[in-house]
């Protein structure tokens, strides 16, 4: 009986060694239960330990003649050299219940945890499931294809997921919805991938109209298209913007919403027809084909130019890769009682003590993160939905004295039902960040230790910068008035793309970078410039694109 073993581990017994020490061939004793012997060939030589009756203390080693008895004493525990993977990589939860919490950021992601965390503690969060940030790594190191196993236990997470909701991907009468987001274990946002409406196809979609409503599950399936062809396919979502600017000319309408269902039909088949003219293959229909390749892209997103240039301004080094969080969908766009929106329990830019949000009727989340429909202030959501804005304003409560900080908070409404979609410390100015530090010391949340280590030196940094001293001398000089995303003054010479952005400030150059609407894309001209104006997008989605942490000036121009 010959082999070869990566190590031996002798494990000790009670009557052995009663203060688990273990004689390691040098004279000297560990403090352990358990010594693994580096290894080598293994042989049917066994040795016997000679010990002394009252001290249990090890006296010689001996070599022994060849036994089939078992030693009585020690076991020696044969280690094979690849044993097999039980490591879990994909972990569940939903309301009441989970199988990671918020001390799990490492391998769940910021995301993933406190997603298990806000469900373990109750509140209403789609269920889902995470694949964990080592799976991620070993899909790197395995030339970015899915670990052994992996699927297997992504379907398993499934199974999980389609039991809590009584529906099924990828079908018809049953349709289960899927949102598939990336989640580091320090927050990056924007800077990775997000594909929402997975599992649509024609038989689905037409299911859908028949429980939901055909404008619906037809608006559903566009974005679907939309997002999974830029997000998945490395479809310009360009292509697809043009088709939809171009119908809402021809109809004569300025919003998304105005659009018919007859109308977004029509739409849908445009936007398979650019798969066709941009890859020269149909939309892929098989919902499951559609998971797989929605994880491969949010894998790949962590080494995406965006994220590694995020990462380079900001320092993060050490992380093993992106956790995926797979979660139910949840409807924001089905009517007038329905909608989405961001805030953070805290102003971020001065602190002060109160939500601080926007809100959009009958969207999804990706128009007010991604800053494409100019939101309204979250006091429209307490006049159309007060139960919904209620019960918001106590999950606020409840996780700034659990998480004891401002927490950042996105959320849906589908029909007058309030949902949690994700939580994370919220980032803030560094004027915002004294006074937060302050009150929440003064609540009682925290102590003065804590809340000194809130107020990092960059934030001390900022409240240097640039200020109007005196805003009345130059109120004759205004030429136009936008919303105030970040603070301070910024003067400079204006650029239209990040990339001039970068280029003007190596040059030495002070920039104005102008966009239709911060984009993570933009990071690195964002990063460069000393102000950013934008002609779209809200407060609230500006505030998380970076601009204000990086100590930029940011307004969102009202034209």
């Amino acid at each position: 009986m010959s082999s070869i073993v990566k190590g031996i581990l002798i494990r000790t017994t009670p009557d052995v060694c009663n203060n688990n020490r273990v004689f390691n061939g040098k004279n000297k004793y560990v403090q352990h239960s358990d010594v693994v012997v580096g290894g080598g060939r293994s042989t049917r030589l066994q040795w016997q330990l000679r010990l002394r009756s009252k001290s249990n203390r090890f006296t010689t080693w001996k070599k022994a003649r060849r036994s089939s008895q078992p030693p009585i004493r020690g076991q020696a525990i044969l280690t094979p050299a690849t044993p097999p993977t039980t490591k879990k990589r994909v972990f569940t939860f939903g309301k009441g219940k989970s199988e990671g919490n918020k001390a799990m950021k490492s391998l769940l992601g910021g995301k993933g945890a406190n997603l298990a965390e806000m469900a373990t503690i109750g509140l209403s969060v789609p269920p889902g499931l995470t694949i964990s940030t080592e799976a991620c790594q070993e899909y790197q190191q395995n030339g970015k294809k899915i670990p052994d196993g992996l699927w297997e236990e992504i379907l398993e997470g499934l199974h999980f997921v389609e039991n809590e909701m009584g529906a099924i991907l990828g079908n018809p009468s049953k349709p289960l919805l899927l949102s598939v987001r990336s989640g580091a274990a320090i927050s990056m946002p924007g800077m990775m991938d997000t594909v929402l409406n997975l599992g649509l196809n024609d038989e689905v979609v037409a299911g859908l109209a028949a429980k939901s409503g055909e404008r619906f599950a037809y608006d559903s399936y566009r974005r679907f298209l939309d997002m999974f062809g830029d997000v998945v396919m490395d479809i310009p979502h360009s292509l697809f913007e043009e088709k939809l600017e171009k119908l809402k000319n021809t109809k004569g309408v300025k919003l998304d919403t105005d659009l018919t269902a007859y109308d977004l039909k029509d739409l849908v088949e445009q936007y398979k027809n650019v798969y066709l003219e941009a890859k020269g293959e149909k939309f892929p229909s098989d919902p499951k084909k559609q998971l797989e390749l929605a994880v491969k892209a949010v894998f790949n997103s962590w080494d995406s130019p965006r994220a590694i240039k995020y990462r380079n301004i900001n320092q993060i080094t050490g992380l093993k890769g992106t956790a995926v969080n797979i979660q139910s969908m949840v409807f924001g766009n089905m009517g007038n009682t329905s909608g989405t929106g961001v805030l953070f329990t805290r102003n971020p830019s001065t602190g002060e003590n109160k939500l601080y949000g926007e809100f959009l009727i009958n969207a999804q989340g990706e128009d007010v993160v991604a800053g494409i429909r100019t939101p309204e202030d979250l006091e429209v959501m307490k006049t159309c939905m007060p139960e919904a804005y209620k019960e918001l304003e106590e999950n606020c409560e409840i996780l700034e004295k659990h998480y004891k900080d401002m927490m950042d908070i996105e959320f849906t409404v589908q029909e007058n039902r309030l949902w949690m979609l994700q939580c994370r410390s919220g980032k803030r100015t560094g004027k915002g960040a004294v006074k937060i530090a302050v009150d929440i010391v003064n609540e009682g949340l925290v102590d003065i230790h804590s809340a000194i280590k809130m107020v990092e030196p960059q934030h001390l940094d900022q409240l240097l910068h640039p200020q109007f001293e005196d805003p009345s001398t130059y109120k004759d000089k205004v030429i136009a008035i936008g919303l105030p995303a970040s603070p301070g003054a910024a003067v400079g010479q204006v650029v239209f793309t990040a990339d001039d952005a970068e280029e003007w400030h190596a040059q030495g150059k002070s920039v104005i970078l102008v966009r239709n609407e911060t984009s993570p894309e933009d990071v690195g001209g964002m990063h460069a410039a000393a102000g950013i104006l934008t002609a779209r997008g809200g407060m609230t989605v500006s505030c998380r694109c970076c601009s204000p942490w990086m100590g930029k000036v940011l307004c969102v121009w009202l034209l």
